[in-house]
């Protein structure tokens, strides 16, 4: 799989997401969900939150950083829930896209979310390794909103 369509377009890296990791690893009963995703791009839903609230992702942009009006409100509320909630700000994730690529972001965010204990995938929304269940948060561990 390209994992450019794994970028989010809100600046979410979607390699760590819940849906996708559950998806990936066939962890629905054993975790007790009901459906996974395979991507915002995968599944052509174009940045379920975000797209609907935008007539430019999809047609004019590919990602929120393009936008001249970036961040705009819906991406400043989705960014403080995410600041809140998981320590991650997706404003800052999409600034260092912007600065310093896809390809050189995708890979810190590889190592960044990389299990410390067995090289798995941590999960951004669970703080866990869906692999050795390794309880982590590693923006705590860098500081707080990546």
């Amino acid at each position: 799989m390209d994992k450019k369509k794994l970028v989010a377009r809100c600046g979410l890296w979607c390699g760590t997401c819940r849906a996708y990791l559950l998806q990936k690893k066939d962890l629905f009963e054993e975790k007790g969900y009901k459906r996974g995703c395979n991507g915002c791009w995968i599944q052509n839903k174009n940045c379920a939150f975000l797209r609907k609230k935008c007539g430019k992702l999809g047609k004019k942009i590919d990602f929120c950083f393009e936008c001249d009006e970036m961040p705009c409100a819906a991406l400043k509320k989705l960014d403080e829930s995410y600041k809140k909630r998981y320590h991650v700000s997706l404003v800052e994730n999409l600034k260092r896209m912007k600065e310093n690529g896809l390809e050189s972001w995708i890979q810190e965010q590889e190592e960044l979310y990389q299990c410390p204990n067995c090289d798995g995938e941590i999960c951004v929304h669970d703080f866990e390794c869906f692999d050795c269940g390794l309880s982590h948060d590693p923006n705590l561990d860098k500081g707080g909103n990546n």
